[in-house]
Order: structure tokens, then sequence, then C-alpha cells
């Protein structure tokens, strides 16, 4: 017998499993202790990027003011953590929107480059061909070497963009990169764990841009 696919993230459940009471207990306490887990990771990551936050979305706001967009990135999971920041700034809940495109989020021209160029330039030549000295590079990576991310944001630096990366670990190359302006790490070895962090981390940015946007009104920016 094969072993389920989810045996990986619970490693406790058996395919035999026949004690309700027992298995039911063993689930709470491991939901229990993820959760607490993932608020620690949470709580001391934003702590730790608060300033660099404030920081960052200051830049952020300087760049939309000047006509600038956000162009978001990542591979698999961090994939849907860059269409997800692509659509918060672009249709927040509420506040003011800010022009934002994932560049994962097109499969044609993700394929495309993949199949006639290579997996290491789907992003770096979206790039190329879209972006302008005034936008955002905001790149995610858990393990902080993402070839493809690392291009984009090589590229993103040679055309003057400001640089954003979110990682995990201890950063990868990403911490260490002079073509990232601001690199938010969050210090764990789980990938579930880092990408929880990496969402508030996000949520985070996108209340401090909101506030600074709030407080330098387009026409005063303008001026």
């Amino acid at each position: 017998m094969t072993a389920e696919p989810t045996a990986f993230l619970y490693p406790f459940i058996e395919s035999e499993e026949r004690d309700t009471e027992s298995l039911l207990g063993d689930l709470a306490r491991s939901a229990e202790e993820k959760w607490g887990q993932s608020d620690r990771l949470t709580a001391d990551t934003l702590y730790q990027c608060e300033a660099q936050l404030q920081a960052a979305a200051a830049a952020v706001v300087e760049r939309v003011r000047a006509g600038g967009r956000l162009f978001t990135f990542g591979n698999g999971g961090s994939a849907t953590d860059a269409g997800s920041t692509a659509q918060h700034f672009s249709n927040p809940p509420h506040g003011e929107p800010v022009p934002a495109r994932s560049l994962a989020a097109a499969p044609s021209i993700v394929t495309a480059l993949a199949n006639d160029i290579g997996v290491a330039a789907i992003f770096s030549r979206q790039l190329i061909a879209s972006a302008r000295a005034t936008d955002v590079a905001i790149g995610f990576s858990t393990s902080g070497g993402s070839e493809n991310v690392l291009a984009a944001f090589a590229e993103a630096r040679r055309r003057g963009m400001l640089t954003l990366g979110f990682s995990g670990y201890e950063g990868g190359r990403m911490a260490t990169s002079a073509d990232i302006d601001h690199c938010f790490i969050a210090r764990s070895d789980s990938v579930h764990r880092i990408q929880e962090a990496q969402a508030a981390l996000v949520e985070a940015l996108w209340n401090a841009v909101q506030h600074e946007l709030a407080r330098t009104p387009f026409q005063e920016a303008s001026r």
C-alpha cells in the first residue's frame, strides 16, 4: 500500500489507525503546536523587521508617487504569495490601490520563457520587457537561493528599481545580495512557518504603505 500524500504533514497517522479518540487528540496537539510555532515566529519576525518595514514603505510610496508599479515574483508556493501580494496592493479592501502585477500569474508567458530560454529567465525577461526605473521588484524565496528570483533582482538593480526580498532560514543568498535594498527574513527551517510569517510581513508592509500614502497625498507629493 502506498503512503498517503499527506503523511509528511502528520506522520503519526497510519492507514490502519482505529483508535479515533487517540487520533483526534494527536491531531489537536499537532495543530496547537504548529499554531504556537507560527505565532512565535510571526511575532519575532515582525518585531525584528519593524524599522525596515517602515523604511521600505516610505521608499515604495516614493516610487508609486513617481508613477511606479509593483512587480512580484516567486516559485511554487512563493508564486502564490507573489500573486496574493499583487492582488492585495492593487485591489485592497480599503485605502488607495497601488498598481501591482505578479510575474508568475501568466502561464503562457512563464512557460514560453521557460521553454524557449530557460527557467532562470522567466522573471528577469519580463522585467526587461515591462519595468521602469520608478518601479518596485518584490521577490519571494523561502530558501533565499532561487536562481530565477536572484536573476530578477539583478535585472531590477540594473534598471534602477527599488528591490524588496522575502526569505526564510538565515536569508540564503538574498540576505547578502547587493541587488536587494530591503531583505525581510523569517528565520525558520520550516517552509510552512516561513510562508506564514512572510504573509504577516506583507500585511505589515501593506499597512505601512497605506499609512504613508494617506500621509503624503498625491497632489502634495507631485509638487
